[in-house]
């Protein structure tokens, strides 16, 4: 006889897998990708004895490949070990962590900064610890899971604006003692760029602090990675698995915030810290991207190469003028078809559905890199444009796909 968790999670599976929302791990390969000149071939992996070119990888700057910085990976391990062996508050501090603490600091402005293990760890933290029940926090309506988990824990109350609408925030701004305004500089499904500077001038007249989670316009985004950042940001949240293709993350501000991060934020305190090796690795990074502003172009170039393509073979984006290409097909299950079918051309991109997305937005995303070859960009539109003919996804322009998801 089965117990009652055994149930519930049987039931649960199966209704997920009839909706085409079950998610499933699939354990990769890089032998293909090691095998190749990682400068001059798309990024690949291997999964099942084929291999695929990757078009779901938020390696924006194609960093993780880097022979840098697999170097500064090494000598990292081989200068601190592989682990930091304990929570930064006892023994887990070094002069790693240091060191990468006033890199971010002097490429963003900010007075201090604070070392996660991960993006979401560095967001729930934040969001936990520094609000509650008497805080009044409005945020956009597409802000990442682990802000809205974060704010759920703090216990505040929280608003939220339709999504990079000025006048939205601006109105919840006015009638509450807000305490905070929270968005995203790149949104992560969306591929579209919150009015950052608008937003500060808002939240400058009504006396709120402005948080931006920055994980996805960190290290490619112009106008806010640079010193002037602390001026129109009060904490900027960044993390390494992006553009500079490492681990991690780190909570930007002033030094009396970190300074209470570090005193009451549960997750720094008890958790074994970032290890020094990485820390290192994230240091080279971050000072590798600097250095190679080609990178950026490069990406900006595969950028403008996609959707160029894509209107030519009026295939259906959302405007999008970021690394993150989304296409709306709307059901799940029609979702997974495409995916599989772009697989089957040896094309892998992501198959994103609900609750990722709302319900009747699910939607293929698209990302591209600075790595991609044009040859693979150019296949992949092809192969894009022939499944969704075939599958009887609408094909329409550019224009058309934008205005119907507003």
């Amino acid at each position: 006889m089965s117990s009652l968790l055994e149930t519930k999670i049987a039931a649960r599976q199966h209704a997920l897998r009839e909706q085409g929302l079950l998610r499933q791990r699939k354990v990769l390969s890089v032998e293909h990708a090691l095998n190749t000149n990682a400068s001059t071939s798309s990024p690949r992996f291997v999964f099942e004895g084929r291999a695929y070119v990757n078009f779901s990888s938020n390696d924006y700057l194609g960093l993780s490949r880097a022979p840098e910085l697999v170097e500064a990976l090494h000598l990292g391990a081989q200068t601190y070990g592989v682990g930091s062996g304990a929570s930064p508050l006892v023994t887990g501090y070094s002069d790693a962590h240091l060191a990468l603490e006033r890199e971010l600091c002097d490429l963003t402005g900010h007075e201090a900064a604070l070392l996660f293990c991960s993006g979401f760890s560095a967001n729930t933290a934040l969001m936990k610890t520094l609000f509650d029940q008497h805080d009044i926090v409005v945020a956009d309506k597409l802000v990442h899971a682990s802000i809205i988990d974060g704010l759920q824990d703090s216990g505040a109350q929280l608003k939220r604006f339709l999504h990079n609408s000025l006048e939205s925030a601006e109105r919840l701004l006015a009638r509450n003692q807000t305490s905070a305004l929270i968005t995203e500089s790149v949104f992560s499904m969306d591929g579209d760029c919150a009015p950052i500077s608008e937003l500060s001038a808002l939240c400058r007249q009504h006396h709120t602090w402005l948080i931006v989670d920055d994980a996805h316009g960190f290290a490619v985004l112009d106008g806010y990675n640079n010193a002037d950042a602390a001026k129109l940001i009060d904490v900027q949240v960044v993390t390494f698995g992006k553009a500079l293709g490492c681990q991690g993350a780190a909570v930007l501000g002033s030094q009396a915030l970190i300074d209470f991060l570090v005193s009451n934020a549960r997750e720094y305190i008890y958790s074994t810290a970032l290890s020094p090796a990485n820390a290192a690795l994230a240091l080279a990074a971050t000072q590798y991207s600097t250095a190679h502003p080609e990178l950026q172009q490069k990406l900006l170039e595969n950028i403008t190469l996609f959707k160029r393509l894509c209107r030519e073979a009026n295939v259906p984006l959302l405007g999008s003028d970021t690394a993150i290409q989304p296409l709306i097909i709307g059901d799940a299950l029609q979702t997974l078809q495409v995916a599989e079918e772009l697989r089957a051309a040896g094309i892998w991109v992501g198959a994103i559905r609900p609750p990722t997305v709302p319900v009747g937005s699910a939607r293929l995303r698209i990302t591209l890199t600075a790595a991609h070859a044009a040859e693979d960009i150019a296949a992949c539109v092809a192969q894009l444009a022939q499944v969704l003919s075939r599958v009887g996804v609408p094909l329409v322009t550019e224009r058309q796909a934008a205005d119907d998801h507003r």
